[in-house]
């Protein structure tokens, strides 16, 4: 983590997390013991060549940097750890892993994305996917006192109609206005590749989740090719012109006025992830964007994004790394805290909760 330890303010602080894949929290432990329990080959021959692959630093966007011979993209690495997910236990097992660590990081509350379509397509049935993460979200407040609410993705590289169909098939697992909805997830948003796949081609199924009463969320990536168009379009034009309730990342938006007015104007709140964007940008040029969107008045937050594949970086280091290089101070780290419990969709009395243990924070 570029030399950084975890101070003890940032390690008690209480956290909410708004942007994390769960799939990204898959630890190399984990993936090993689910491969053998499975019967997945790897291809990797010891437990240390498949951690030493984690350490790798991935080409994130080959479609603008070009290929590294033997080096896998971000998403093929993604997508290649999902391989050992399997059965109902092993999403249970995902979940719960990454919800036990949220108590040792003081986080409170959170929204782990997910999508069904990855391993859908992998022959695996959806209910086995969707009823591993809800028995974690109610085992995960039961013995952890870790809340959590899901954010169900359509994968926007995948075709239009896989995605609808996929809502569809997840439906009876939401929440909203769903009838016998089981309260997994309570928004939609967008991930995977977002390469020459705008907001807008997702209208439909936005339009179907606002109808049943759930909220909206997409990425919209840093240093993407045709960035400020897909930030117009989900700050301006989705969801009927209504803009979307949350922008993943967005970061590109602190270049254009009329980007980050129209956040600031329409209390679009971003969920930036530093150490996402660390690895490839430099601290002198990251960090005083992250603090310009901070002084123009952008709600932001921070959060982890897919922490084993970005040398196991989590929540407590991306906060750190703000307060060590963006000259934030204790006061200010407790109101990025208390902006992502303003940005969450938790309900009042776990944001109650949270808002009371942050004013207990001590900034002396």
């Amino acid at each position: 983590m570029n030399g950084l330890s975890i101070s003890p303010f940032i390690a008690d602080l209480p956290k909410v997390e708004l942007h994390v894949h769960i799939e990204g929290t898959l630890t190399p432990t984990l993936r090993w013991e689910l491969a053998h329990r499975n019967n997945v080959s790897l291809p990797y021959s010891t437990f240390d060549e498949l951690k030493a692959s984690y350490a790798v630093t991935l080409n994130h966007r080959p479609e603008l940097n070009g290929r590294q011979p033997g080096i896998p993209t971000f998403l093929e690495a993604y997508f290649a750890g999902c391989e050992v997910l399997r059965t109902e236990d092993d999403f249970y097992d995902l979940a719960m892993a990454y919800l036990r660590r949220c108590t040792e990081m003081n986080v409170r509350y959170t929204e782990p994305f997910f999508d069904i379509q990855a391993h859908t397509r992998r022959g695996v049935p959806a209910p086995s996917v969707l009823n591993g993460y809800l028995r974690a979200q109610h085992d995960a407040k039961e013995q952890f006192n870790v809340r959590s609410r899901w954010v169900l993705c359509f994968l926007r590289d995948e075709p239009v109609e896989d995605g609808l169909a996929a809502y569809r098939e997840a439906r009876p697992w939401a929440a909203g206005i769903v009838e016998g909805g089981k309260g997994l997830f309570h928004a939609v948003g967008l991930a995977s590749n977002a390469y020459e796949r705008p907001p807008m081609l997702f209208e439909e199924g936005f339009n179907l989740a606002r109808a049943d009463g759930l909220h909206i969320t997409m990425h919209c990536d840093f240093g993407q090719k045709d960035t400020y168009a897909h930030l117009n379009e989900a700050i301006f034009r989705v969801c009927e012109g209504r803009g979307s309730e949350r922008i993943d990342h967005g970061l590109d938006a602190e270049d254009r006025e009329e980007l980050w007015q129209g956040l600031r104007d329409r209390n679009i709140g971003l969920t930036l992830c530093p150490h996402a964007y660390h690895r490839r940008t430099a601290t002198e040029v990251l960090f005083p964007k992250i603090r310009r969107l901070w002084e123009n008045g952008v709600k932001i937050c921070i959060n982890s994004d897919d922490p084993t594949l970005m040398h196991d970086v989590w929540i407590d280091g991306n906060m750190q790394k703000v307060y060590t290089y963006g000259g934030f101070s204790k006061v200010d780290m407790v109101r990025l805290a208390r902006n992502a419990v303003d940005m969450s969709w938790a309900v009042d009395d776990v944001k109650r909760s949270i808002y009371d243990e942050l004013e207990r924070v001590d900034v002396s």
